[in-house]
């Protein structure tokens, strides 16, 4: 499956602004791809205003924030990787959600042996325990 943080970054965002709040980011500003103003980075870590009347253009898409802001009156385009994402809160109460990092699965870097199970042989000689029970039939039906 996809990674849900930007789903959840999505509706953080939405119901802190829908309770006149103001939304703050925490991004991991030492990732690769995080393209943000440096002179702010504090810790490896920077902290952003993505009210609505604060930043311009905002998307919060599933690969992507970008957005752009002013930073001491300088205009700066910003682009954060989902997976640099640490946290969405209101500034009011401190209300939202931390997030943990997700591995992301690319379906091509899997192979078969990741998906076995490691369940014993039965003996075909032997019998099993449902040899003896009447076979059900499907409970499913072909709808067309």
């Amino acid at each position: 499956m996809t990674p849900n943080r930007p789903y959840l970054l999505r509706a953080f965002y939405e119901w802190i602004v829908d309770n006149n709040c103001t939304p703050y980011l925490v991004v991991d500003a030492t990732m690769p791809g995080v393209k943000v103003p440096l002179q702010h980075v504090k810790d490896g870590q920077i902290v952003l205003n993505i009210s609505p009347g604060a930043v311009g253009n905002l998307l919060l898409g599933n690969d992507a924030v970008t957005f752009n802001a002013r930073f001491s009156g300088n205009p700066f385009a910003l682009y954060i990787p989902q997976r640099s994402v640490l946290a969405i809160y209101a500034r009011e109460n401190g209300a939202g959600t931390m997030f943990t990092p997700e591995e992301e699965w690319q379906e091509d870097e899997l192979d078969d042996t990741e998906l076995e199970l490691d369940v014993p042989a039965a003996d075909p000689t032997e019998p099993g325990p449902d040899d003896d029970k009447p076979k059900k039939g499907s409970h499913l039906r072909v709808v067309k």
